[in-house]
């Protein structure tokens, strides 16, 4: 059975929430504060935690910290929705909690009973993740992924899924211009011009975004889009935090915005982003507040979509940790239009649904973990001194 760790300094809410994760058939304990959670974690061993943000005693970022490096788990943050709360949900997100809700604060509808609702469908999402994967992220676990060029240009993808090392072959064909090439020994490397980024992740996503950030070159030059799924009170601040621990020029991404050499957008928490343009180097994208995909929006898919359509200079697509299937149709997309495509290991992914995903469509290029993820986005955007014409 899985065991949850309920943290909060209030009797009422560990109450509630307890209940609500009992009568969905989960073994539960409780602890008051962070100090205790500390305690509970190491003496309970769960495998999903819920956990406050501000308590007594002993906060939940701290708390997060301590037993991300001590008994590794999935880590459920229950914020205020203010910018004091957004801000230290983020701290504990970047320390190594996967997800986070908002708790019910008289701002909105919202009452315990959605509250209640909502961390048991978390749960249920969490309670199918490798919480193992989360200690080998933070211990910076190199799982590597290998590939071979078959006689007809497929790729075959190596990867450890569920404990056992699996053989894919790519299927996936590119229709579009063959940014492809090949290292020849005294030849020294050199970028492509104009190259595109496109980032896609959910549930564990803005840890890895924001070492990601921490060691991408500025001299890559590239123009980068990220979409992270996140509600929209966060994505502005999310992008701000990203900007200040990056070389790269990052805002949230407003309608009709170019994108330029060295500069990177975050998607809103409530508009698809996509790419509308692209001339002489610049990326021109537009928000749309249509329909949900995949139930969410932002979505992966579009803006990995439409850059597919109308980037034709290198493009590369990133499929990072994260819960379902969105972000598959974009990289097939961007595999079909002859750009390089690339996801993240199970190891090193919290929650490996998206990046799996991407892996089943045949189009991924190459499967890495976290510390890897740098150094695979620049080798893509490599041309070995050769050109296009």
């Amino acid at each position: 059975m899985t065991r949850v760790l309920v943290v909060d300094d209030s009797p009422f809410m560990r109450t509630v929430i307890s209940n609500a994760l009992t009568t969905a058939g989960y073994d539960v304990e409780t602890a008051t504060n962070g100090s205790k959670a500390i305690e509970a974690a190491a003496a309970y061993d769960p495998d999903v935690i819920t956990m406050d943000v501000e308590m007594p005693e002993m906060d939940g970022i701290d708390a997060v910290e301590q037993i991300m490096a001590t008994n590794p788990a999935l880590i459920l943050m229950l914020s205020v929705h203010t910018d004091r709360g957004t801000e230290a949900t983020l701290d504990a997100l970047e320390r190594g909690a996967v997800d986070f809700l908002h708790k019910p604060d008289a701002s909105d509808s919202r009452t315990v009973t959605h509250l209640s609702s909502d961390i048991v469908e978390k749960v249920d999402e969490l309670a199918d993740a490798n919480a193992s994967s989360v200690a080998l992220a933070r211990a910076a676990a190199s799982v590597h992924a290998t590939r071979s060029s078959q006689p007809n240009g497929a790729v075959t993808t190596v990867t450890e899924i569920g404990g056992e090392t699996q053989t894919e072959p790519a299927q996936c064909e590119s229709t579009g211009p063959d940014f492809e090439t090949t290292t020849e020994p005294g030849v020294e490397d050199e970028r492509a011009d104009n190259p595109t980024v496109v980032i896609g992740a959910s549930t564990g996503g803005p840890k890895i975004i924001e070492e990601l950030f921490e060691r991408l070159p500025i001299d890559l030059g590239a123009k980068i889009l990220i979409v992270q799924h996140m509600p929209a009170e966060f994505t502005e601040r999310f992008a701000q935090r990203l900007d200040s621990r990056s070389e790269y020029d990052i805002r949230e991404a407003v309608d009709g915005d170019l994108i330029r050499s060295g500069e990177a957008a975050v998607a809103p928490g409530d508009a698809h982003l996509e790419v509308a343009t692209n001339v002489g180097g610049l990326l021109r994208v537009r928000l749309d507040d249509g329909e949900r995909i995949h139930g969410v929006r932002p979505a992966i898919d579009v803006t990995m979509q439409t850059a597919a359509e109308q980037v034709d200079d290198r493009l590369c697509g990133v499929a990072l940790t994260g819960m379902g299937a969105d972000g598959a149709a974009g990289i097939e997309a961007i595999k079909t239009a002859g750009g390089h495509t690339i996801a993240q290991d199970e190891a090193t992914s919290p929650v490996f649904g998206i990046p799996y995903q991407a892996i089943q469509t045949g189009c991924v290029d190459a499967v890495v973990p976290a510390t890897k993820l740098v150094e695979t986005i620049v080798d893509a955007f490599n041309t070995d001194g050769e050109t296009d014409d």
